[in-house]
């Protein structure tokens, strides 16, 4: 690793974690056009604690905010005195979170008769014999982002008028689960957005859209700690593990790029969802997820990666 792969690397990951075009999906297009598949797993780890930072940095108010309507949901419980329909907004957004976190624990399931856990489908998706998954993926991105957001547009006739429908603000149990499942769906198909996946399950519920996003966000920072640990356990634990090969300096400048980044990608996708320019977003899926099935298919047909020309590994 140079300087401009850490660099690089670091806007990649910054990006495309935030942004709805999806940071497994680029990775695996990456990898299918170059035939590198080797991953160094501590510095990916390093670049999610630099995103995670970006969440932080942006919800840094939200973040503490949450920490104390959880204490003081944990104090009210003790003292016998908490009532699920007196709870604050904040304590009601800190109860949503946890249960949006919960479908998560569906991904440790085992897959019968195969050995491998269903969060394991991701990695098998990303290889260059399943590359047709990640231009589905990708596809179904755009249209949820598409329809989500004309979902918020609708409107009611009663007796000859109109009436534009009512979003909410607060997040209610059935909604936080919705969500977390969209979330394990992005984590089993590499091309389906998660921050996007999750921002349309939240707007076709009639959650208002930027609270949807902010949901999001705060949902996912949860899951970027859980997938460091998981990664940093399998350096930690690994026979082959690549932490001396790498340059200290590298992965902090790295890490500082992917948290600068991070957090201008947050904020773009705020305002462009604001400004109502999600359309971008939606042309931009849509055109990478097509171009990519349409090679998939000349590929499957051959049985060779037409990058590489290599025989296709499933």
């Amino acid at each position: 690793m140079n300087l401009f792969d850490a660099i690089f690397q670091g806007i990649l990951q910054g990006l495309t974690e935030f942004l709805p075009v999806s940071s497994s999906g680029h990775l695996a297009i990456y990898q299918h056009i170059t035939g590198i598949t080797e991953n160094n797993l501590f510095f990916s780890v390093m670049l999610h604690v630099g995103t995670l930072a970006a969440v932080v940095i942006v919800y840094f108010k939200t973040v503490i905010k949450l920490f104390g309507a959880l204490g003081s949901i944990i104090k009210k419980i003790f003292t016998k005195s908490f009532k699920w329909k007196e709870m604050t907004p904040q304590e009601n957004m800190a109860v949503m979170i946890i249960i949006g976190l919960l479908p998560l624990f569906a991904l440790f399931l085992p897959i019968p008769g195969t050995g491998l856990k269903l969060k394991d489908l991701g990695d098998k998706f990303a290889t260059d014999g399943y590359f047709i998954v990640v231009g589905i993926a990708l596809t179904l991105t755009s249209v949820l982002l598409l329809f989500s957001g004309r979902s918020q547009r609708s409107v009611k006739i009663i007796d000859g008028k109109k009436y534009r429908k009512k979003l909410r603000k607060e997040y209610r149990p059935l909604d936080a689960v919705i969500v977390g499942f969209s979330q394990c769906g992005a984590a089993l198909l590499p091309g389906l957005s998660r921050s996007g996946s999750t921002l349309a399950a939240g707007q076709f519920r009639g959650i208002e859209r930027q609270t949807a996003l902010d949901f999001s966000f705060l949902l996912g920072t949860p899951a970027i700690v859980a997938a460091a640990l998981l990664e940093l356990k399998d350096v930690l634990f690994s026979a082959e593990s690549d932490i001396k090969d790498i340059n200290a300096a590298y992965v902090i400048i790295g890490m500082i790029v992917a948290a600068a980044v991070g957090m201008v990608a947050i904020k773009l996708f705020k305002w462009l969802l604001k400004t109502n320019k999600m359309f971008i977003f939606i042309l931009y899926t849509a055109a990478v997820g097509l171009t990519i099935i349409l090679i998939s298919i000349i590929e499957l047909s051959s049985g060779t990666n037409l990058f590489t020309q290599q025989p296709l590994h499933f």
